[in-house]
Protein backbone atom coordinates (compact mmCIF):
# COMPACT_ATOMS: atom_id res chain seq x y z
CA UNK A 1 0.00 0.00 0.00
CA UNK A 2 1.09 3.01 -0.91
CA UNK A 3 -0.45 5.67 1.61
CA UNK A 4 -1.71 5.16 4.96
CA UNK A 5 -4.68 3.08 5.40
CA UNK A 6 -7.73 5.36 6.21
CA UNK A 7 -9.70 2.62 7.49
CA UNK A 8 -9.66 -1.07 8.91
CA UNK A 9 -11.29 -4.26 8.86
CA UNK A 10 -11.92 -7.12 10.47
CA UNK A 11 -14.25 -10.64 9.86
CA UNK A 12 -15.01 -13.21 11.86
CA UNK A 13 -15.69 -16.26 9.56
CA UNK A 14 -18.54 -18.47 10.29
CA UNK A 15 -20.20 -21.63 8.30
CA UNK A 16 -23.38 -19.86 7.71
CA UNK A 17 -22.99 -16.26 7.75
CA UNK A 18 -19.55 -13.66 8.76
CA UNK A 19 -19.61 -10.95 10.88
CA UNK A 20 -17.44 -8.25 9.14
CA UNK A 21 -16.65 -4.45 11.31
CA UNK A 22 -14.78 -1.42 10.18
CA UNK A 23 -12.88 0.83 12.24
CA UNK A 24 -11.19 4.55 10.86
CA UNK A 25 -7.50 5.27 11.50
CA UNK A 26 -8.04 6.34 15.16
CA UNK A 27 -9.79 3.46 16.06
CA UNK A 28 -13.17 4.49 16.00
CA UNK A 29 -16.28 1.71 15.20
CA UNK A 30 -18.16 2.81 11.79
CA UNK A 31 -20.06 -0.08 11.39
CA UNK A 32 -20.35 -3.80 12.18
CA UNK A 33 -22.28 -6.07 10.62
CA UNK A 34 -23.46 -10.15 10.04
CA UNK A 35 -23.38 -10.98 6.13
CA UNK A 36 -24.98 -14.08 4.66
CA UNK A 37 -22.01 -17.06 3.06
CA UNK A 38 -23.33 -16.75 -0.19
CA UNK A 39 -21.85 -14.99 -3.17
CA UNK A 40 -24.53 -11.95 -3.10
CA UNK A 41 -23.54 -11.98 0.72
CA UNK A 42 -19.79 -11.66 0.26
CA UNK A 43 -20.32 -9.03 -2.47
CA UNK A 44 -22.53 -7.06 -0.30
CA UNK A 45 -19.60 -7.27 2.30
CA UNK A 46 -16.86 -5.81 0.47
CA UNK A 47 -19.52 -3.33 -0.97
CA UNK A 48 -20.37 -2.50 2.85
CA UNK A 49 -16.33 -1.89 3.86
CA UNK A 50 -15.79 0.14 0.76
CA UNK A 51 -18.60 2.24 1.41
CA UNK A 52 -18.17 2.92 5.13
CA UNK A 53 -14.68 3.55 4.96
CA UNK A 54 -14.62 5.45 1.84
CA UNK A 55 -11.03 4.19 0.48
CA UNK A 56 -10.01 2.17 -2.28
CA UNK A 57 -9.78 -1.46 -1.76
CA UNK A 58 -5.61 -1.14 -0.90
CA UNK A 59 -6.20 1.53 1.37
CA UNK A 60 -8.15 -1.14 3.38
CA UNK A 61 -6.33 -3.74 5.13
CA UNK A 62 -8.69 -6.71 6.34
CA UNK A 63 -7.59 -8.84 9.18
CA UNK A 64 -9.34 -12.62 9.16
CA UNK A 65 -8.32 -15.66 10.95
CA UNK A 66 -8.82 -18.41 8.50
CA UNK A 67 -6.09 -17.87 5.85
CA UNK A 68 -8.27 -19.55 2.91
CA UNK A 69 -11.23 -20.01 1.76
CA UNK A 70 -14.24 -18.01 -0.35
CA UNK A 71 -14.30 -15.36 2.14
CA UNK A 72 -10.42 -14.61 1.40
CA UNK A 73 -10.48 -14.97 -2.15
CA UNK A 74 -13.11 -12.87 -2.49
CA UNK A 75 -11.67 -9.94 -1.01
CA UNK A 76 -8.31 -10.36 -2.79
CA UNK A 77 -10.61 -10.60 -5.55
CA UNK A 78 -11.85 -7.24 -5.09
CA UNK A 79 -8.26 -5.38 -4.23
CA UNK A 80 -8.36 -5.62 -0.75
CA UNK A 81 -4.61 -6.35 1.21
CA UNK A 82 -6.27 -9.73 3.69
CA UNK A 83 -3.79 -10.26 6.90
CA UNK A 84 -4.47 -13.36 8.54
CA UNK A 85 -3.31 -14.13 12.28
CA UNK A 86 -3.65 -16.94 14.27
CA UNK A 87 -6.34 -17.96 16.86
CA UNK A 88 -4.16 -17.93 19.61
CA UNK A 89 -2.68 -15.06 19.28
CA UNK A 90 -6.49 -13.31 18.14
CA UNK A 91 -7.13 -14.73 21.87
CA UNK A 92 -4.29 -12.44 23.55
CA UNK A 93 -5.79 -9.41 21.96
CA UNK A 94 -9.49 -10.23 22.76
CA UNK A 95 -8.06 -10.28 26.12
CA UNK A 96 -6.48 -6.82 25.97
CA UNK A 97 -9.39 -5.28 25.02
CA UNK A 98 -11.94 -7.40 27.44
CA UNK A 99 -10.52 -8.54 30.18
CA UNK A 100 -13.98 -9.69 31.49
CA UNK A 101 -13.50 -12.76 28.96
CA UNK A 102 -16.96 -11.55 27.00
CA UNK A 103 -17.20 -12.91 23.62
CA UNK A 104 -19.20 -13.20 20.34
CA UNK A 105 -18.89 -12.70 16.88
CA UNK A 106 -19.40 -8.82 17.48
CA UNK A 107 -16.81 -8.19 19.44
CA UNK A 108 -14.11 -10.69 17.29
CA UNK A 109 -14.56 -8.49 14.41
CA UNK A 110 -13.55 -5.71 16.46
CA UNK A 111 -10.93 -7.25 17.88
CA UNK A 112 -9.72 -8.08 14.54
CA UNK A 113 -10.09 -4.52 13.00
CA UNK A 114 -8.44 -3.04 15.78
CA UNK A 115 -5.36 -5.73 16.84
CA UNK A 116 -4.38 -4.53 12.52
CA UNK A 117 -4.40 -1.05 13.46
CA UNK A 118 -2.14 -1.73 16.23
CA UNK A 119 0.10 -4.40 15.92
CA UNK A 120 -0.16 -5.14 12.48
CA UNK A 121 2.84 -7.14 12.46
CA UNK A 122 1.63 -9.83 14.18
CA UNK A 123 -0.75 -10.57 10.83
CA UNK A 124 0.86 -12.33 8.11
CA UNK A 125 0.04 -10.77 4.53
CA UNK A 126 -2.23 -13.37 2.19
CA UNK A 127 -1.64 -13.73 -1.34
CA UNK A 128 -3.32 -15.51 -3.78
CA UNK A 129 -1.70 -18.82 -4.66
CA UNK A 130 -1.10 -19.97 -8.18
CA UNK A 131 -3.89 -22.11 -9.50
CA UNK A 132 -1.02 -24.86 -10.17
CA UNK A 133 -0.36 -24.90 -6.55
CA UNK A 134 -4.10 -24.75 -5.57
CA UNK A 135 -4.60 -28.14 -7.89
CA UNK A 136 -1.45 -29.82 -6.21
CA UNK A 137 -2.90 -28.73 -2.67
CA UNK A 138 -5.92 -30.84 -3.07
CA UNK A 139 -4.70 -33.55 -4.78
CA UNK A 140 -2.20 -33.69 -2.23
CA UNK A 141 -4.52 -33.60 0.74
CA UNK A 142 -6.76 -36.03 -1.43
CA UNK A 143 -3.70 -38.89 -1.54
CA UNK A 144 -3.33 -38.25 2.04
CA UNK A 145 -7.04 -38.84 2.94
CA UNK A 146 -7.01 -41.99 0.80
CA UNK A 147 -4.16 -43.19 2.39
CA UNK A 148 -5.20 -42.98 5.94
CA UNK A 149 -8.54 -44.91 4.54
CA UNK A 150 -6.77 -47.51 2.87
CA UNK A 151 -4.96 -47.80 6.12
CA UNK A 152 -8.12 -48.23 8.32
CA UNK A 153 -9.96 -50.50 5.51
CA UNK A 154 -6.90 -52.86 5.58
CA UNK A 155 -6.69 -53.16 9.41
CA UNK A 156 -10.65 -53.99 9.37
CA UNK A 157 -10.14 -56.58 6.59
CA UNK A 158 -7.65 -58.31 9.17
CA UNK A 159 -9.44 -58.39 11.88
CA UNK A 160 -12.15 -60.44 9.72
CA UNK A 161 -9.35 -62.71 8.30
CA UNK A 162 -8.17 -63.20 12.13
CA UNK A 163 -11.97 -64.41 13.25
CA UNK A 164 -12.14 -67.26 11.13
CA UNK A 165 -9.48 -67.35 8.10
CA UNK A 166 -6.15 -66.35 9.80
CA UNK A 167 -3.96 -68.85 7.35
CA UNK A 168 -4.39 -65.90 4.57
CA UNK A 169 -2.67 -64.00 7.09
CA UNK A 170 -0.30 -66.08 6.94
CA UNK A 171 0.74 -65.72 3.23
CA UNK A 172 1.47 -62.05 3.49
CA UNK A 173 2.13 -58.71 5.49
CA UNK A 174 -0.28 -56.62 3.76
CA UNK A 175 -4.27 -58.43 3.52
CA UNK A 176 -4.64 -55.76 1.31
CA UNK A 177 -2.55 -56.85 -1.41
CA UNK A 178 -4.70 -57.86 -4.63
CA UNK A 179 -3.68 -61.37 -4.91
CA UNK A 180 -4.48 -62.03 -1.62
CA UNK A 181 -8.17 -60.57 -2.04
CA UNK A 182 -8.31 -62.70 -5.48
CA UNK A 183 -7.57 -65.54 -3.44
CA UNK A 184 -9.88 -64.97 -1.04
CA UNK A 185 -12.59 -64.17 -3.72
CA UNK A 186 -11.84 -67.37 -5.07
CA UNK A 187 -11.74 -69.40 -1.46
CA UNK A 188 -14.15 -67.06 0.87
CA UNK A 189 -13.83 -70.02 3.38
CA UNK A 190 -11.07 -72.23 4.42
CA UNK A 191 -13.13 -75.45 3.84
CA UNK A 192 -13.18 -74.02 -0.33
CA UNK A 193 -9.54 -73.19 0.56
CA UNK A 194 -8.35 -77.12 0.82
CA UNK A 195 -10.39 -77.66 -2.15
CA UNK A 196 -8.42 -75.26 -4.65
CA UNK A 197 -6.33 -77.05 -7.39
CA UNK A 198 -2.80 -76.03 -7.54
CA UNK A 199 -2.94 -75.19 -11.48
CA UNK A 200 -5.97 -72.36 -10.24
CA UNK A 201 -2.80 -70.88 -7.53
CA UNK A 202 -0.77 -71.19 -10.29
CA UNK A 203 -2.25 -69.25 -12.70
CA UNK A 204 -3.45 -66.39 -9.65
CA UNK A 205 -0.33 -65.96 -8.96
CA UNK A 206 1.57 -65.63 -12.64
CA UNK A 207 -0.91 -62.95 -13.08
CA UNK A 208 -0.22 -61.04 -10.23
CA UNK A 209 3.37 -61.37 -10.43
CA UNK A 210 4.00 -63.36 -7.33
CA UNK A 211 7.46 -65.08 -7.33
CA UNK A 212 7.98 -64.88 -3.28
CA UNK A 213 6.21 -67.51 -2.58
CA UNK A 214 5.22 -71.02 -4.53
CA UNK A 215 1.71 -72.33 -5.28
CA UNK A 216 2.86 -75.59 -3.37
CA UNK A 217 3.36 -73.06 -0.36
CA UNK A 218 0.24 -71.42 -0.65
CA UNK A 219 -1.41 -74.95 -0.89
CA UNK A 220 0.52 -76.07 2.09
CA UNK A 221 -0.72 -73.06 4.47
CA UNK A 222 -4.52 -73.06 3.17
CA UNK A 223 -4.62 -76.67 3.95
CA UNK A 224 -4.11 -76.18 7.85
CA UNK A 225 -6.75 -76.81 10.33
CA UNK A 226 -9.42 -74.26 10.16
CA UNK A 227 -10.52 -72.83 13.42
CA UNK A 228 -13.52 -73.73 15.19
CA UNK A 229 -15.79 -70.85 15.30
CA UNK A 230 -19.51 -70.56 16.61
CA UNK A 231 -22.08 -70.77 13.76
CA UNK A 232 -23.02 -67.79 11.35
CA UNK A 233 -19.06 -66.28 12.11
CA UNK A 234 -18.02 -67.20 8.79
CA UNK A 235 -20.93 -66.09 7.32
CA UNK A 236 -20.71 -62.62 9.31
CA UNK A 237 -17.51 -62.17 8.73
CA UNK A 238 -17.41 -62.71 4.84
CA UNK A 239 -19.96 -60.03 4.15
CA UNK A 240 -17.74 -57.39 5.88
CA UNK A 241 -14.89 -58.91 4.03
CA UNK A 242 -16.91 -58.78 0.64
CA UNK A 243 -17.71 -54.75 1.39
CA UNK A 244 -13.97 -53.95 2.63
CA UNK A 245 -12.91 -55.62 -0.45
CA UNK A 246 -14.91 -53.38 -2.78
CA UNK A 247 -13.98 -50.16 -1.04
CA UNK A 248 -9.73 -51.38 -1.21
CA UNK A 249 -10.29 -51.72 -4.95
CA UNK A 250 -12.04 -48.17 -5.21
CA UNK A 251 -9.36 -46.72 -3.05
CA UNK A 252 -6.73 -48.30 -5.21
CA UNK A 253 -7.71 -47.03 -8.27
CA UNK A 254 -8.46 -43.74 -7.10
CA UNK A 255 -5.45 -43.33 -5.28
CA UNK A 256 -3.56 -43.96 -8.36
CA UNK A 257 -5.30 -41.56 -10.46
CA UNK A 258 -4.51 -38.61 -7.85
CA UNK A 259 -0.96 -40.26 -7.43
CA UNK A 260 -0.89 -39.48 -11.54
CA UNK A 261 -2.27 -36.15 -11.24
CA UNK A 262 0.48 -34.93 -8.65
CA UNK A 263 3.06 -36.46 -10.63
CA UNK A 264 1.77 -34.45 -13.33
CA UNK A 265 1.61 -30.93 -11.91
CA UNK A 266 5.34 -31.37 -10.11
CA UNK A 267 6.45 -31.94 -13.78
CA UNK A 268 4.70 -29.43 -15.13
CA UNK A 269 5.45 -26.89 -11.72
CA UNK A 270 6.45 -23.36 -12.98
CA UNK A 271 9.47 -21.73 -12.59
CA UNK A 272 10.24 -19.35 -10.07
CA UNK A 273 10.65 -15.72 -11.25
CA UNK A 274 14.05 -15.96 -9.43
CA UNK A 275 14.61 -19.58 -9.97
CA UNK A 276 17.58 -18.46 -12.73
CA UNK A 277 15.81 -21.01 -15.53
CA UNK A 278 15.95 -24.39 -12.75
CA UNK A 279 12.74 -25.60 -11.58
CA UNK A 280 12.89 -25.59 -7.94
CA UNK A 281 10.80 -29.18 -7.72
CA UNK A 282 14.20 -30.45 -9.34
CA UNK A 283 16.42 -29.12 -6.71
CA UNK A 284 14.11 -29.94 -3.85
CA UNK A 285 13.61 -33.55 -5.29
CA UNK A 286 17.16 -34.34 -5.00
CA UNK A 287 17.25 -33.89 -0.90
CA UNK A 288 17.61 -37.28 0.22
CA UNK A 289 13.95 -38.25 1.66
CA UNK A 290 11.73 -36.23 -0.77
CA UNK A 291 9.43 -37.99 -2.53
CA UNK A 292 6.80 -37.30 -4.56
CA UNK A 293 4.23 -36.89 -0.92
CA UNK A 294 7.28 -34.82 0.73
CA UNK A 295 7.78 -32.82 -2.64
CA UNK A 296 4.13 -32.33 -3.04
CA UNK A 297 3.07 -30.85 0.11
CA UNK A 298 6.35 -28.85 0.65
CA UNK A 299 5.72 -26.84 -2.41
CA UNK A 300 1.94 -26.79 -2.03
CA UNK A 301 1.50 -26.18 2.26
CA UNK A 302 4.72 -24.43 2.21
CA UNK A 303 4.36 -22.31 -1.02
CA UNK A 304 4.78 -19.13 -0.07
CA UNK A 305 8.13 -19.73 2.44
CA UNK A 306 9.66 -21.37 -0.28
CA UNK A 307 9.48 -19.18 -2.99
CA UNK A 308 11.00 -16.88 -0.39
CA UNK A 309 13.58 -19.01 0.73
CA UNK A 310 12.31 -18.28 3.81
CA UNK A 311 14.00 -20.76 6.84
CA UNK A 312 12.43 -19.18 9.67
CA UNK A 313 9.43 -19.39 8.32
CA UNK A 314 9.47 -22.89 7.32
CA UNK A 315 11.31 -23.92 10.86
CA UNK A 316 8.43 -22.59 12.78
CA UNK A 317 5.96 -24.01 10.33
CA UNK A 318 7.34 -27.64 10.49
CA UNK A 319 7.72 -27.34 13.74
CA UNK A 320 11.94 -28.20 13.74
CA UNK A 321 12.38 -24.83 15.43
CA UNK A 322 12.04 -25.43 19.17
CA UNK A 323 10.40 -23.34 21.54
CA UNK A 324 12.76 -21.23 24.35
CA UNK A 325 10.92 -20.22 28.23
CA UNK A 326 12.83 -18.19 30.33
CA UNK A 327 12.11 -16.23 33.42
CA UNK A 328 14.32 -15.00 35.96
CA UNK A 329 17.66 -17.80 36.09
CA UNK A 330 15.29 -20.73 34.74
CA UNK A 331 15.50 -21.74 31.36
CA UNK A 332 13.50 -24.35 29.34
CA UNK A 333 13.43 -25.30 25.66
CA UNK A 334 10.16 -27.36 24.57
CA UNK A 335 9.02 -28.28 21.42
CA UNK A 336 7.18 -26.45 19.26
CA UNK A 337 2.93 -27.43 19.47
CA UNK A 338 1.86 -24.61 17.00
CA UNK A 339 2.56 -26.03 13.77
CA UNK A 340 1.09 -26.62 10.40
CA UNK A 341 0.39 -30.50 10.92
CA UNK A 342 0.45 -31.50 6.85
CA UNK A 343 3.93 -30.21 6.94
CA UNK A 344 5.33 -31.59 10.26
CA UNK A 345 4.48 -34.99 9.45
CA UNK A 346 6.01 -34.61 5.70
CA UNK A 347 9.37 -33.25 7.27
CA UNK A 348 9.04 -36.25 9.91
CA UNK A 349 9.26 -38.53 7.11
CA UNK A 350 11.63 -36.90 4.80
CA UNK A 351 14.37 -37.15 8.05
CA UNK A 352 13.17 -40.37 8.54
CA UNK A 353 14.11 -41.42 5.15
CA UNK A 354 17.06 -39.76 5.16
CA UNK A 355 18.90 -41.30 8.27
CA UNK A 356 18.34 -44.79 5.88
CA UNK A 357 20.01 -43.27 3.10
CA UNK A 358 21.80 -40.35 3.36
CA UNK A 359 25.14 -40.94 5.78
CA UNK A 360 25.67 -37.72 6.83
CA UNK A 361 22.07 -37.52 7.80
CA UNK A 362 22.66 -40.76 9.80
CA UNK A 363 25.57 -39.49 11.68
CA UNK A 364 23.56 -36.97 12.78
CA UNK A 365 21.05 -39.09 13.78
CA UNK A 366 23.28 -41.17 15.55
CA UNK A 367 25.11 -38.36 17.45
CA UNK A 368 21.93 -36.77 18.91
CA UNK A 369 20.72 -40.83 20.02
CA UNK A 370 24.22 -41.29 21.90
CA UNK A 371 23.37 -37.89 23.43
CA UNK A 372 20.50 -39.42 25.45
CA UNK A 373 17.54 -37.29 22.57
CA UNK A 374 14.73 -39.13 21.34
CA UNK A 375 14.00 -40.47 18.27
CA UNK A 376 11.64 -37.99 17.41
CA UNK A 377 13.74 -34.99 18.36
CA UNK A 378 16.87 -36.15 16.33
CA UNK A 379 14.39 -36.77 13.77
CA UNK A 380 13.52 -33.05 14.24
CA UNK A 381 16.99 -31.92 13.88
CA UNK A 382 17.55 -34.02 11.01
CA UNK A 383 14.75 -32.18 9.86
CA UNK A 384 15.70 -28.88 10.65
CA UNK A 385 19.61 -29.91 8.43
CA UNK A 386 17.78 -30.65 5.77
CA UNK A 387 15.31 -27.38 5.54
CA UNK A 388 18.67 -25.00 6.11
CA UNK A 389 20.26 -27.08 3.05
CA UNK A 390 17.01 -27.02 0.98
CA UNK A 391 16.92 -22.95 0.87
CA UNK A 392 20.87 -22.58 0.54
CA UNK A 393 20.42 -24.75 -2.57
CA UNK A 394 17.22 -23.13 -3.43
CA UNK A 395 19.31 -19.60 -3.40
CA UNK A 396 22.17 -21.01 -5.33
CA UNK A 397 20.23 -23.27 -7.57
CA UNK A 398 22.23 -25.97 -7.02
CA UNK A 399 21.08 -29.71 -6.37
CA UNK A 400 22.10 -31.66 -2.88
CA UNK A 401 25.92 -32.46 -2.44
CA UNK A 402 26.15 -35.10 0.38
CA UNK A 403 29.61 -34.06 0.28
CA UNK A 404 28.96 -30.55 1.20
CA UNK A 405 29.49 -29.91 4.74
CA UNK A 406 27.30 -27.43 6.79
CA UNK A 407 27.72 -26.01 10.28
CA UNK A 408 25.09 -28.11 11.71
CA UNK A 409 27.44 -31.04 10.70
CA UNK A 410 30.31 -29.32 12.62
CA UNK A 411 28.58 -28.93 15.86
CA UNK A 412 27.45 -32.69 15.70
Amino acid sequence: MNDEPRAYAGVDWAVNDHQACVIDADGKELGNRKFAHSGQGLADMADWILKLSGAEPGNVPVGIETPHGPVVETLQGRGFKVFSISPRRLDRFRDRHFPSGQKDDSLDALVLAQALRSDRYAFRELSLPEPQVLALRELSRSAEELTRERVRLRNRLRDQLWRYYPQLLELSDDPAENWIMDLWEAAPTPEQARRLRRPRIEKLLRNHRIRRISAEKVREVLARPALAVAPGTADAAAAAIRIAIARLRLNGRLLKEVNAGIDSLLKGFDQDPEAGGQRDAEILRSIPGVGRTVLATLLSEAHDPIRRRDLAALRALSGSAPVTKRSGKGIIVVRRMAVHNRLRNACHYMAGSAIQHDPRSRLRYDALRSRGCGHSRALRTVSDRLLAIACAMLRDQTPYDPLHTTRRDEVA
